[in-house]
């Protein structure tokens, strides 16, 4: 006899118009969540868009990818980044599981593009994340 499949569902998914957080990046006006794989997708965008000891009380919080920009971009730049992102995403949101990191340099807008598949693990939900860091010239 097959084993059924069961689906797990947070139970802030069943609450229908309540917010959970607020959307990332931020636009005016300002934009809430309303199911936890829009806020895991928020949260991640937060994760590696703040550099390590940026977050009051919490120095550890976050990714060095900012820290690479102005290294020349070599496969060891991007491993490194790549080692930023899976070591912070293990430690502050255990909730998901990195598929796939894309590191790629974008040289004519001196910049870098990081590309982020990765599975929420209590829905099996697919989830994407992509972010173009910038240096200022």
């Amino acid at each position: 006899m097959p084993i059924p499949q069961t689906t797990r569902v947070n139970p802030l998914d069943l609450q229908k118009n309540i917010a959970i957080g607020v959307s990332l990046p931020f636009k005016k006006p300002f934009k809430s969540t309303y199911t936890t794989k829009d806020q895991i997708k928020s949260n991640l965008i937060n994760l590696l868009l703040t550099a390590k000891g940026e977050r009051v009380l919490n120095p550890t919080f976050g990714c060095d990818i900012k820290r690479q920009l102005f290294e020349n971009i070599t496969e060891e730049t991007q491993q490194n980044i790549i080692n930023s992102i899976v070591e912070a995403v293990n430690t502050f949101m255990p909730e998901i599981q990195i598929n796939d990191i894309v590191v790629s340099p974008d040289i004519d807008f001196h910049a870098i593009n990081v590309t982020i598949d990765y599975q929420i693990i209590i829905s099996n939900s697919p989830g994407q994340v992509t972010i173009q860091f910038e240096t200022i010239t």
